[in-house]
């Protein structure tokens, strides 16, 4: 099986050398890596978001597996739902999903479900790869969209992955894909997002969920950031550090109504 790209070509370049040239604008080359358990990066069209997702990766090792988790937008197909085997196809390539992994993953996990439909149509994820493949050429990926709000699942998932990277000895690292505040003032998404954050920092997914729900913070990613934080706590995770903080209104000038994007590293 093949999953085609659905948004080549509108939140990135559908041409390899037009998307390579503007992840090498993104990409930091010069800047010392870490090693890291997980990472939140945005999912908006690059030109909006691409730049904090660009200092994101620019600062980790790129291992050999990426465990994608990214939110459903469109609502279809399973809650929590996972594709164990293929490849996913980009305008660098084809990606090969880590089979082993994703398998043992639906195995421990009895909220996860085998599905592609979540997956056809989905940007979140998909435009996490490109930046992968700029990195390391040979990565895979295991690809998990969720679909439903339940503290319960998203703490056993968490777990579920990190048993099933140890399981497997993969060599592996967790993308949380999710946007901040949609649609605010610049200054108030700042203030909702500022909360929302220094809860993942300090590695408490709990207390995000809550503030999402309290501040009616529009983050689109909180599922799959509360389910990595989940993973990189039972994989020894001690400390997050912020990397970048910006918004839509950087690239249009307009801050009136803005899209916040944050990159976060877990280790």
């Amino acid at each position: 099986m093949i999953r085609h790209p659905a948004v080549a070509g509108q939140f990135y370049p559908g041409n390899p050398k037009t998307l390579a040239d503007q992840l090498s604008g993104f990409i930091e080359d010069a800047v010392k890596k870490k090693r890291a358990i997980g990472v939140m990066s945005p999912h908006a069209g690059y030109i909006y978001s691409g730049k904090v997702a660009g200092m994101v990766f620019s600062r980790i090792h790129i291992p050999q597996t990426a465990v994608i988790i990214g939110p459903n937008h469109r609502g279809a197909g399973a809650d929590y739902a996972i594709v164990t085997a293929g490849e996913w196809a980009t305008p660098f390539g084809n990606v090969l999903i880590d089979t082993a992994l994703a398998q043992a993953i639906l195995k421990n996990c009895r909220y996860v479900k085998e599905d592609l439909e979540a997956h056809r149509y989905e940007h979140s994820l998909e435009v996490q790869v490109p930046f992968l493949q700029y990195l390391r050429k040979d990565v895979n990926i295991v690809p998990l969209c969720i679909g439903a709000y339940d503290v319960a699942a998203f703490d056993c998932i968490g777990k579920c992955i990190a048993r099933s990277i140890r399981e497997t000895k993969a060599d592996a690292l967790i993308v949380a894909s999710s946007d901040m505040s949609h649609y605010e003032p610049a200054a108030v998404a700042k203030k909702k997002d500022d909360q929302a954050i220094q809860a993942i920092l300090r590695l408490d997914e709990k207390k995000m969920l809550e503030l999402v729900g309290r501040l009616n913070i529009s983050m689109c990613g909180y599922a799959p950031a509360a389910i990595m934080l989940a993973a990189a706590k039972e994989l020894g995770a001690e400390k997050g550090e912020l990397v970048a903080y910006m918004n839509s209104g950087d690239t249009t000038g307009d801050y009136s109504e803005v899209v916040g994007y944050a990159g976060v590293m877990i280790s």
